[in-house]
């Protein structure tokens, strides 16, 4: 490495995970052209990378707030592009990080000259390393047992009391949960699934019954009712627990169905929500062998299929959907729309709606790779998620501060202002 060439990350090379971070070099020739990367490794050992070529200015540096990316993984003025626009090197793979007590690191390095198609040839002129943290200073982690389950639970530094949140995502995940945490809930983490999808005859209520009560008799979690957040399979549990389990004040649905897709959901040993239905002769093949599945997913709202749509009328709770246009998993624009229109028709007002252009399925907490396409986890064959990535990334961020703000508003607790921070 240069002696004189400085890779900085500002404020700090350690960040929370959906924190940005100010990337800057100095110490370059005047209009020298260079090379920036970004690499990082998943909890599954996979690679992903990026790389933009930039000019440095007349004083010899580059700042990636000012200045605008010539080519590459990204192009333009994109502070957080080297991020965002990582890949893996490997095709299919979604980025996976789920576990909160590992920093996600990822390695900066600037390089003389062009090379955005192959690995670094030769040694950087200079290197900086950020970890991208899930738990801040004083945010708490334990293992919950809950039966035929197990969820984590994340709770922010301070006596409360809190407002309570329930995250739902398919299979085990602590990311969003703990980076919701950070922000001032108390926030369970539960996986949909705790087997293999082929293995499951039907999912029961009562299990998800079981960790609302867990929150709202936790004794850090305010009286005013908890909410639920859920992103694809755990949208439509999430309308369900609503639906029909007393004590849901608030509701996030991300890119989910507005009916139970999988298999049948049971309640209190009946069966309450049928499956929909699907066509798997409505999958389309793409050139580069992945699928598109968004086809084969039966419409809700048809006489066929009203026995497995999510009764949302009878919720009392208010809802937040967010949709991405560019889906390809659902049909989550119309979804949303329906069950607006059926909360309208009820004579509800408590539902704000959200469709964010160009975005993709996977709207996540912001700064993570976008994930375009990868392997359907019930299908077990390659599938396109969709979106443009740098509009995935916009919509991300916007869709992250209002899951938040949404949140605050309607679990607000007069007490709970304490965050965890680095």
């Amino acid at each position: 490495m240069s002696s004189q060439v400085r890779l900085r990350l500002l404020p700090s090379a350690r960040c929370l995970f959906d924190e940005p971070i100010h990337v800057k070099v100095a110490g370059l020739g005047s209009g020298q052209v260079v090379t920036m990367r970004a690499r990082a490794t998943d909890q599954h050992g996979v690679v992903f990378r990026s790389a933009a070529i930039y000019r440095a200015d007349d004083s010899g540096e580059l700042d990636l707030r000012r200045d605008a990316a010539l080519c590459g993984t990204y192009e333009g003025v994109e502070p957080m592009g080297l991020l965002w626009s990582m890949r893996a090197t490997v095709p299919f793979k979604y980025f996976h990080w789920s576990k909160a007590l590992n920093p996600h690191v990822v390695r900066f390095s600037v390089h003389d000259g062009v090379d955005v198609e192959e690995e670094e040839r030769g040694g950087a002129l200079a290197e900086a390393t950020n970890e991208r943290v899930l738990m801040g200073e004083g945010l708490a982690r334990e293992v919950v047992n809950l039966g035929k389950f197990t969820a984590v639970l994340f709770t922010p530094p301070g006596e409360g009391p809190f407002p309570g949140v329930l995250d739902l995502s398919p299979f085990a995940s602590e990311k969003r949960a703990s980076l919701l945490a950070n922000k001032g809930f108390v926030v369970l983490s539960m996986p949909v699934f705790s087997d293999k999808p082929t293995n499951v005859k039907y999912l029961e209520l009562d299990n998800f019954q079981d960790a609302l009560r867990f929150l709202q008799q936790h004794p850090k979690v305010g009286s005013d009712g908890v909410g639920v957040i859920g992103r694809c399979k755990g949208g439509d549990i999430a309308l369900s627990l609503a639906s029909f389990v007393p004590g849901v004040r608030a509701v996030v649905w991300i890119n989910g169905c507005s009916a139970n897709i999988g298999p049948p959901l049971h309640y209190r040993g009946r069966e309450i929500l049928s499956a929909l239905t699907t066509d798997p002769t409505k999958v389309i093949p793409t050139l580069d062998g992945a699928n598109i599945i968004k086809y084969c997913v039966g419409d809700p709202d048809s006489e066929e299929n009203w026995a497995s749509r999510v009764p949302v009328e009878k919720a009392t709770a208010d809802f937040l959907f967010l949709a991405s246009e560019d889906g390809l998993n659902f049909d989550c624009p119309a979804y949303m729309e329906s069950m607006a229109v059926r909360l309208r028709r009820a004579g509800k007002d408590n539902v704000e709606t959200v469709c964010y252009a160009r975005a993709g399925h996977q709207l996540e907490p912001p700064y993570g790779p976008h994930c375009y396409s990868g392997v359907h986890s019930f299908l077990r064959r390659p599938v396109l998620w969709g979106g443009d990535p740098r509009a995935h990334t916009g919509a991300e961020v916007l869709a992250w501060k209002k899951v938040e703000d949404f949140f605050r508003s309607r679990l607000s607790c007069a007490h709970t202002r304490s965050k965890a921070k680095l």
